[in-house]
């Protein structure tokens, strides 16, 4: 059973790549981003409170997420690819116990890398495509600086355990799937 970790700055294509990744592996989809945003959609009390978190580009806390995850990986039969998660150090290593105390180990971490000219032209299309309220320039600045500032030592935590896999995230989505299909089964 495999258990990825797809990874990358916002715009990076995680959300392109994983309906590749989960129809080839065979996987269930976890996007910490889809839950989230169900979440808000729903108007619940904690959908209200993250609404605020992202609006102003921040991470949602550890242990909403958290929270989340093990629900998901209890029910899980299949393996599992994680979009957007963990975003930091202290979420991998609850990643690593959260798949232990499920009999579970994390097969590995594909990261897509994006130059940020490239992030930021992605995103602002993708805010005029989709109408997301989350994708406007001043917040994509933000994001990426969040990225870069908590979320990039996760690649070297994994990389100190040889789970990091790099895949360039440029091209046609035919191509750079193909590189994650070579990094996965490598």
């Amino acid at each position: 059973m495999k258990n990825i970790v797809i990874f990358g700055a916002p715009g990076a294509g995680k959300g392109t790549q994983s309906d590749f990744i989960v129809e080839t592996y065979g996987l269930t989809h976890v996007s910490t981003g889809d839950l989230l945003r169900k979440e808000i959609a729903d108007q619940t009390e904690l959908g209200l409170r993250i609404k605020s978190i992202m609006d102003a580009g921040q991470l949602v806390s550890d242990d909403i997420v958290v929270e989340m995850m093990d629900k998901a990986i209890a029910a899980d039969t299949k393996g599992m690819l994680f979009d957007g998660f963990p975003r930091t150090v202290a979420q991998a290593e609850t990643l690593d116990k959260l798949l232990a105390k499920h009999g579970r180990t994390l097969t590995c971490m594909v990261q897509l890398e994006v130059p940020k000219d490239e992030l930021m032209r992605r995103l602002l299309e993708r805010a005029k495509i989709q109408g997301r309220a989350d994708d406007n320039e001043a917040t994509i600045n933000n994001r990426l600086q969040e990225y870069n500032n908590k979320t990039k030592p996760v690649a070297e935590y994994y990389a100190t355990q040889g789970k990091q896999r790099i895949v360039d995230g440029l091209g046609t989505i035919e191509d750079i799937a193909a590189r994650i299909k070579q990094a996965i089964d490598k």
